[in-house]
């Protein structure tokens, strides 16, 4: 059982996949990484070797920034956004689309189901 960076990596995916559940690796950073370490991208994980996994931790130290870390880094900067009051701060405080989707139709998963204005009202 594979555990980097405090999760366990899924012992019958294949490294190259299993790597991109640390939030911050995708498929070509796991790329990257195996390359580095010199590891075949096609080997399961529950064939690396402790030796292998350690090589992969001491990469993964020095030079990316993920889960916690990365997690906090991102927060830090919506909250900033948001403290000097810019546009982007502005619509992450309404919780609307920032990049300038359009809002009158779409958008229904950042603004959540609609409320209809005028209920009817049944006549007895």
């Amino acid at each position: 059982m594979a555990r980097i960076a405090g999760i366990t990596l899924p012992p019958e995916k294949r490294i190259e996949v299993g790597l991109t559940y640390i939030f911050g690796i995708g498929r070509s950073k796991s790329n990257k990484i195996l390359q580095k370490a010199k590891i075949d991208k096609d080997k399961k994980v529950k064939a690396l070797s402790e030796d292998e996994i350690n090589q992969i931790r001491q990469i993964l130290e020095k030079q990316e920034k993920i889960e916690g870390e990365l997690r906090k880094e991102t927060t830090q900067n919506i909250k900033r956004l948001v403290d000097i009051g810019c546009y982007r701060g502005l619509r992450h405080k309404r919780r609307l689309p920032l990049r300038g989707q359009r809002t009158k139709t779409n958008a229904r998963t950042r603004k959540g189901p609609r409320g209809h204005a005028i209920k009817k009202i049944k006549a007895t």
